[in-house]
Parts: C-alpha cells; structure tokens; sequence
C-alpha cells in the first residue's frame, strides 16, 4: 500500500523459489514514474562532482596511500607504478631496480571540498622528503619522493610549496616530474593497510606548513 494515500499498489510473494532471496514483487505499473533517459543523463551529469587527478611518490605506496585516503575530499586512491621504461611492470620487477619505476598513488578528488595544495601539502607531511631513493628502512630508487604533476597548475603548487620547505632550511629531494603512464599494481596492494587493520611504520604525520 502507498504510505501516502494507501492505494494499492501490488503484491509480494513468498516461497515461490523464483529468485535467490525466495521474494517476488509484483508492482502495479500506475505506481511506476518513468523518465526520459536524455533527462535521466542530464540530471547524473549535474549531480556528478566535478574530479581531478593527482600522482605522489614517497617510499611504500602502501604508507602514502593510508594518508592520502584519510583526506576529505579524497574520491579514490590507486597505488600503481610510474615513472619507469618498462610496460605493465611487476613488482618483482619493480623491486628489481631495472625498470625505473617508482611506487605511487594516484589520488581523485573533488577540487570543490580539497585543493591540489591541501592534498600536496599532506604528502609533504606524511613522509621525509630530504631523503633520497629511500624512505625509512625502505632502499631503493622506488622508494623516492616524487611528484608526477597532471599540469602546469599543479607543478607551479609543487614548486611553491618545495620553496616554502626550503626556506625552512629542509634540503628538499623530491622530484618533479611531468606524469607518464600510471599502471596499477597487484590487487593484494591496493587499500594495503585497510586490510590488514595496521598502521604504516615508516610514514608518520608531521606538521611541516
């Protein structure tokens, strides 16, 4: 029944075996609102938060991701692999120091709730950035500080924000470099430490701005 105006507005059947919770509706079409699909499109689009993309480096993506997904804002996080000359890399691979890749994130997020800065500024604190090829007990040159900037606007944040650190006498060794192709790493790395309930032990909070 309608909860509004108590109309009738169909049935529901029970212990049929027709589906997998055993439950059957059988719904009087006068009840159903059916809309335009170009209008349907048109109201998904306008609902959609507008996205942007970012890439960081700072040792194990597995670290750089935790942080990164608590930011608000923050739509998805990926660890993958960038940088490098090899396609479609392993992590075998990777850890093998031939192919030049480094681990990273790639972070989406609506710039309307967080700003490239706020989000850049978080990967600064998040890691040590006057190391180099390592972060913590991490060795490698996978394990680099880097940020692979989408666009001029973001390297232009970057630079700002390096100079800013600079002038607190930190010597910066985090890369900038334009973003090449972004391949994403085995499944059993992704959202590493949401699985496993833990907390990283080489990336810790440090207010640095």
């Amino acid at each position: 029944m309608c909860a509004n105006c108590g109309a009738h507005l169909g049935h529901v059947f029970i212990g049929e075996h027709f589906t997998d919770k055993n439950t059957r509706h059988c719904v009087n079409s006068v009840s159903l609102l059916f809309s335009p699909l170009k209008e349907l499109v048109k109201k998904y689009e306008a609902d959609e938060p507008k996205i942007e993309t970012a890439i960081f480096a700072s040792g194990c993506f597995w670290g750089t991701e935790y942080w990164l997904q608590k930011q608000k804002g923050v739509i998805s996080t990926d660890v993958g692999y960038i940088g490098g000359h090899k396609d479609n890399p392993t992590y075998e691979q990777i850890c093998s120091h031939e192919t030049g890749h480094a681990e990273a994130v790639r972070v989406v997020y609506n710039p309307e709730e967080v700003s490239f800065e706020t989000v850049a500024k978080l990967f600064f604190e998040t890691h040590n950035p006057t190391q180099v090829n390592r972060q913590g007990p991490d060795i490698g040159d996978q394990y680099r500080s880097e940020i692979f900037y989408i666009n001029d606007a973001q390297k232009a944040v970057a630079e700002k924000l390096i100079k800013q650190l600079e002038d607190k006498d930190l010597k910066v060794a985090t890369k900038l470099s334009k973003a090449g192709k972004f391949w994403l790493a085995e499944d059993y790395h992704q959202d590493y430490y949401k699985h496993k309930g833990s907390k990283p032990y080489c990336h810790f909070y440090s207010k640095k701005f």
